[in-house]
């Protein structure tokens, strides 16, 4: 059957055709591979008595910071329409209700305040409905469904969902809805295409992968998908679909991967270092062992002849900061350039402080490039950067604009650029190899600033070797977290108070640094600013910083409180990211339940540095201090804000932190999706499929191995569809 006879497939026609090419369904092939989003499955599915009686057993939330925090999931039940009203409310305005029965005892709702008589005409007495949807429990202690999901079921589903049988949804879009397309004309369509056996299926997995993860075959997962003949094949075969999905785009991260290390020249450095020792056996600490670990790993790359491409994974305070110095000093004492860029200025200003103290007595010449610069600071700096007389650069962005030429860029240190996705980071790569004299690909270690979950390491950090400093220093005294609330404020207050005395110093963070109109609830670093350094704290000195500033106006108000001349800084999260005050040892947070769980451990992470026992109070709104009804539009917002604190609470593992945050807002919210270049997968999900990743990077692992080139017979099906898949998108590897 060619593309253009779709149209002639029973039940479709011309106009449908139109219809279905809009939702990208072309040919008769994606018809058999426009797999159901959901099912309908009577083993599944709960009772409206039942879920009453489930929704009223989490009527009162507990949130004391003691249990796990329950959310709101989606319920699907079966019911028939048993009664269709219109009703009038506010002036000449009507809303529609419809009543469902399901036999359990329990009535349920649905309630349409628009497009009244559209509903009125579509729903009738008697219909039976599938409806999905987050269910609640209303004022009248009625259970009503807000915006569900709803499928009419004709008579042939009602029977079939009856004698047990699993039922497809299809995303049925407002097109094909209007255009006379249902779930059940897909579902009869495409039986229709699999029963005449005209569509060719080709096996796109190896045989010997399949068979060892015990996987269906192609034709046998689509007849599942579509047709489940139980719920144990329907999920094989959701597993083997996720997985393929999984498996292809970890091979295109493979091919970059390959590319990186062996199509391009890279700088050979030594690992042994006189000045790496130097500094070494200077530290007046010991390096754990992860530390150690790390740094081989690190110079095992330098020796490779292929350039590094390395993340560093650590929980705040784990000390990756001198684990880049020391192998900065590697690449230093071997002749080259090396460059470290941070996120802000603030923290680039910092990091030129601190190693200025430690590599000025070596001998080495270290150069800012950031934007509050002189021309005539900016015009010496690139003088000295071209001539090779900077050994290292620290700045932003801005070291890679297009007017600077280093000399020999042959290290690139990335700090706090977890965000950054594969694209992302190749076109600052190749930024950095272009604007060097020798054309040469840098090595690069990319560091993150918090722990990052499992999945989103295997997949969008793929491309990169992953290297982990679990281990913390000795000595460091664990932060203690609480929970505070606006009625305990002046007990806070007078801790603080107690604190300073004491010779310690107090963070106190706010979300906004100005009032804002929209956001009326929260609070403002500038408002409070004045009310606790003139009403609360009058007799202590408050500083004030926030993102709003010049930068070296902050470095400048960082710098009196990291000399004590200030007992309080007032801040916005711009003191998030890597500033270091061994002193302060309270950090205040403000509006706590608004800030990300991730945002969270970074502002702890600013406390507990030195050898003070540190705190972290989370203040919020005094509602939170008791049991909150459900039933209103925010409750799910109020429910995660509660797992958020509760987790800052039990755990400062920053690892377990990222895997929580993951669950609670998602991969995309983590990572910022237009930033990091986040994959968006069809059937797998990111927060929930780690063990379908795991399997897929482990049987590539092996493929790789055996076959690096997939020049085998069994495998050429691999390679044909990867060089589809490459085709077309950014190539950047060919496989020969």
């Amino acid at each position: 059957m060619n593309a253009n006879e779709i149209q002639y497939i029973k039940g479709v026609g011309p106009k449908r055709a139109e219809i279905l090419a809009e939702a990208g369904i072309l040919v008769p092939e994606d018809l058999v591979t426009y797999f159901p989003t959901s099912y309908i499955d009577r083993n599944a599915r709960t009772t409206i008595s039942n879920l009453f009686r489930e929704l009223g057993s989490h009527d009162m939330i507990d949130v004391e910071l003691t249990s796990s925090v329950g959310f709101r999931s989606i319920s699907t039940i079966v019911a028939k329409i048993i009664k269709k009203s219109e009703n009038s409310f506010g002036k000449k305005r009507k809303f529609l209700k419809l009543t469902l029965s399901d036999g359990s005892g329990t009535n349920a709702s649905i309630f349409f305040w628009n497009y009244v008589q559209y509903y009125s005409k579509h729903y009738q007495e008697g219909q039976i409905l599938a409806v999905s949807g987050k269910a609640e429990i209303d004022k009248y202690n009625s259970v009503n469904f807000t915006h569900p999901e709803i499928d009419i079921l004709e008579s042939d589903d009602a029977r079939m969902y009856e004698s047990g049988m699993i039922l497809p949804k299809y995303r049925i879009t407002e097109k094909m809805a209007k255009g006379g397309i249902t779930n059940k004309m897909l579902s009869n369509i495409i039986n229709q295409l699999l029963e005449a056996n005209t569509i060719r299926l080709s096996e796109s997995l190896p045989d010997a992968i399949r068979k060892t993860l015990n996987m269906p075959d192609i034709k046998s997962t689509v007849l599942n998908l579509h047709f489940p003949q139980s719920e144990d094949l329907l999920k094989r075969a959701r597993w083997r679909i996720k997985f393929e999905e999984i498996f292809y785009f970890l091979m295109k991260v493979e091919s970059i991967k390959h590319k990186t290390k062996t199509s391009e020249n890279a700088y050979l450095i030594e690992g042994k270092s006189k000045l790496a020792r130097q500094l070494y056996d200077t530290l007046p600490f010991e390096l754990t062992s992860d530390q150690k670990k790390v740094l081989n790993e690190i110079a095992g790359d330098f020796r490779s002849g292929q350039a590094m491409n390395r993340l560093l994974q650590g929980d705040v305070g784990s000390g990756k900061t001198i684990v880049a110095a020391l192998s900065i000093l590697m690449a230093i004492d071997a002749g080259f350039q090396c460059g470290l860029m941070a996120p802000t200025e603030i923290l680039a200003e910092q990091h030129y402080s601190n190693l200025s103290k430690v590599f000025e007595p070596l001998g080495l010449e270290i150069f800012r490039l950031m934007g509050g610069q002189t021309g005539k600071q900016r015009k010496y700096a690139l003088e000295k950067i071209a001539d090779g007389t900077a050994h290292l650069i620290i700045g932003t962005h801005a070291m890679f604009s297009e007017n600077i030429m280093y000399k020999n860029l042959a290290y690139l240190v990335i700090d706090e650029q977890h965000r950054f996705g594969v694209k992302q980071r190749g076109d600052l790569i190749n930024l950095s190899k272009n604007s060097s004299e020798s054309k040469v690909m840098p090595h690069v270690l990319v560091m993150s600033a918090t722990p990052i979950p499992r999945t989103l390491t295997m997949t969008v950090y793929g491309d990169l070797d992953v290297s982990i400093i679990k281990t913390m220093p000795k000595n460091r005294i664990p932060i203690k977290t609480y929970v505070s609330f606006d009625s305990k404020r002046e007990e806070i207050y007078d801790f603080v108070r107690r604190n300073a005395n004491e010779g310690g110093q107090t963070f106190i963070v706010f979300p906004l640094v100005e009032k804002s109109e929209k956001m009326e609830e929260l609070k403002s670093a500038t408002e409070h600013f004045e009310f606790l350094s003139k009403d609360i704290f009058s007799e202590l000195q408050c500083g004030l910083v926030h993102g709003q500033m010049h930068w070296s106006e902050k470095e400048d108000a960082m710098q009196k409180f990291l000399a004590k001349e200030y007992d309080i800084l007032v801040a916005t999260t711009v003191i998030e990211v890597g500033i270091d005050i061994p002193n302060a040892n309270i950090m205040l947070i403000e509006n706590a339940e608004r800030f990300g769980l991730s945002q969270l451990h970074q502002l702890r992470g600013r406390v507990g540095r030195g050898t003070r026992e540190s705190y972290c109070i989370l203040m919020t709104k005094d509602n939170y201090q008791y049991s909150m009804k459900r039933g209103t539009d925010s409750t799910d917002e109020r429910i995660t804000a509660i797992a958020r604190l509760k987790t800052m609470v039990q755990t400062t593992d920053g690892f377990e932190i990222a895997e929580t945050d993951m669950k609670l807002r998602g991969p995309g919210d983590i990572m910022g999706t237009k930033q990091s270049g986040l994959p968006e997968f069809k059937y797998l999900s990111l927060a929930e499929d780690g063990e379908i990743i795991a399997q897929a990077k482990k049987a590539i692992e092996y493929l790789l191995r055996d076959d690096p080139k997939l020049n085998k017979t069994q495998h050429l099906q691999v390679r044909a569809k990867l060089v589809k898949l490459l085709r077309g998108s950014d190539n950047y590897f060919e496989i020969a």
